[in-house]
């Protein structure tokens, strides 16, 4: 991107209360102030519950910023539970035809996993929102020198491995319990010879045993190449014993590669993943 380019706002999973329209408006005027111009999607706010409009509308107002020449990338502020319900509206010819990439994380796993599924094409596991928040001097920073400076600030993090000592494949993945929602689905990708990535802001031992189970139920942990742990913030929080890692170990077995970073995830210096691009660790 460059200055003076326009970036879309869209708000697929949730919609924000109101509440949150003061730190919007501070997020459009740093996108401003870096020199990109924000353009803001009709479903960003509760209307009805938690939605800002119905799986077809939001559908409709991403799809739109998609056929818009001008709109250089599109930037989810959402999460939450029903990013799901877009899918069967989204089309992925349009979106595979296009060159700008999807923003976004959490619930929008589930968007970000099914372009890849649909169309092969790269979105980028980050919320912009953390522009925002309490590390968001350092997180313009990294922004402003990775998006309009070309390094790549925002995609460089460390990571040890806790099992074997490399892995290479495309990435997959992102929030272990949002991701699973595709099970079964037309939206799954293809796990063969992937790096899985995980994290999790909420959820405990139960829910992540469960979720693991899942996964291995479905032969998920014999076709990939590796795995990689981000954050899991309510586990680490209450520093829960087994610890994920543990949990992964039990669950995907001795032989498959395992690394872990503290760098990726929900909290707000956390820095991006881009799905469906090869990686080598």
């Amino acid at each position: 991107m460059v200055h003076g380019d326009k970036v879309a706002i869209v708000g697929c999973s949730n919609g924000q209360k109101a509440e949150a329209r003061e730190k919007i408006n501070a997020l459009q005027r740093k996108l401003c102030g870096m020199g990109l111009v924000p353009v803001m999607g009709e479903y960003i706010f509760e209307r009805e519950s938690i939605f800002s409009g119905t799986g077809r509308e939001r559908a409709e107002s991403l799809m739109a910023f998609y056929g818009d020449r001008e709109i250089r990338a599109i930037f989810d502020i959402s999460g939450g539970d029903v990013a799901n319900g877009v899918l069967p509206y989204l089309d992925f010819d349009k979106i595979a035809e296009s060159d700008k990439k999807f923003w976004g994380y959490s619930d929008l796993t589930t968007i970000i996993n099914a372009i890849y599924a649909k169309t092969g094409k790269e979105s980028v596991w980050y919320q912009i929102r953390n522009l925002v928040s309490d590390d968001g001097d350092s997180q313009l920073m990294r922004f402003r020198n990775t998006v309009l400076g070309g390094r790549r600030d925002l995609f460089d993090f460390r990571y040890s491995f806790v099992q074997k000592e490399e892995m290479e494949g495309i990435v997959v993945g992102g929030t272990i319990r949002c991701l699973l929602k595709l099970a079964g689905t037309e939206y799954w990708p293809n796990m063969d010879g992937k790096i899985l990535f995980l994290e999790a802001n909420g959820g405990m031992i139960p829910q992540m045993a469960t979720y693991l189970s899942q996964l291995k139920q479905m032969g998920v942990f014999e076709r990939i190449s590796g795995i990689l742990l981000g954050t899991f913030l309510t586990m680490e929080a209450e520093a829960c014993v087994p610890d994920m890692v543990s949990l992964v170990k039990a669950c995907a077995g001795p032989n498959i590669p395992i690394a872990v970073t503290e760098e990726i995830g929900h909290k707000t210096n956390s820095k991006a993943i881009v799905i469906g691009r090869e990686m080598y660790l």
